[in-house]
């Protein structure tokens, strides 16, 4: 975990395999709690689903392509908060139609209307390794006891 001036930030790589996906959560909701935001908050609940779904997507759909997932956190001066999950696979996440998504699917729709909700965007950005980060920023002070959002 780095601490500097003006980010902080935090990085976890662990084996693509369906245990690691509860490390990864809870990875980040303890560095979170270290960096001041309570577990018990609106806005830990939506990263702890936000990041289930990122890494579930690593899992699932790298299709023994990425042996390994990374989950990076950065607060850039108590203001935004940025999670991705970078895998070593270049498919980028896709929609499925509505008719097949009965059972799964729906993982990108659920990111994305969380990361909405508490102010954030979705982004998927290529490595110059051939893989992809798939990542969300939101404001810091979405979930701050105390701190309004204009």
């Amino acid at each position: 975990m780095a601490d500097h001036a003006d980010h902080q930030e935090s990085s976890l790589t662990l084996p693509t395999d369906p245990a690691s996906v509860a490390l990864a959560r809870s990875h980040v909701l303890k560095v979170l709690a270290d960096w001041g935001l309570p577990a018990d908050t609106e806005t830990a609940d939506a990263i702890r689903l936000i990041v289930s779904e990122l890494a579930t997507n690593a899992v699932l759909h790298t299709f023994g392509q990425s042996p390994t997932f990374t989950v990076g956190l950065r607060l850039d001066r108590r203001e935004l908060l940025r999670i991705g999950v970078t895998d070593s696979h270049p498919r980028r996440p896709q929609r499925l139609p509505a008719a097949v998504q009965q059972d799964n699917g729906r993982g990108m729709v659920i990111i994305r209307s969380l990361a909405a909700e508490s102010g954030g965007r979705l982004s998927v950005v290529p490595t110059e390794s051939g893989g992809k980060t798939v990542s969300i920023a939101m404001p810091w002070t979405a979930g701050v006891p105390g701190v309004r959002v204009p």
